[in-house]
């Protein structure tokens, strides 16, 4: 069976996201959370669906979420999430300085 695991960096972003709406706007918070696992699991069964972002890494994929993007990378069984950021962040810089990319 395929599966997705959360990188611990995806998972500190998952934090921060969860703050920010925590103080903002809970239902669209829970709301956006839904989503994002029905997107993992979904990506576990299809894992080419994203996009490539091979001029970051070569093993780099992602996927639109709200505003964000699920970036992963695909595995024998299923899929790791690396990280869960803003569409608007230099996303260059952002896995230049990461060990998960």
């Amino acid at each position: 069976m395929s599966q997705y695991i959360i990188s611990p960096s995806a998972s500190r972003d998952l934090n921060e996201i969860a703050d920010y709406f925590l103080t903002r706007n809970l239902e669209t918070g829970e709301a956006l959370f839904r989503e994002f696992n029905k997107k993992c699991q979904n990506l576990a069964n299809f894992p080419n669906i994203g996009r490539t972002y091979t001029h970051i890494n070569s093993q780099l994929r992602g996927i639109p979420l709200d505003g964000y993007i699920i970036f992963y990378r695909v595995l024998d069984n299923g899929v790791e999430i690396l990280r869960v950021v803003s569409a608007r962040r230099d996303l260059e810089s952002l896995f230049s300085n990461s060990d998960d990319s």
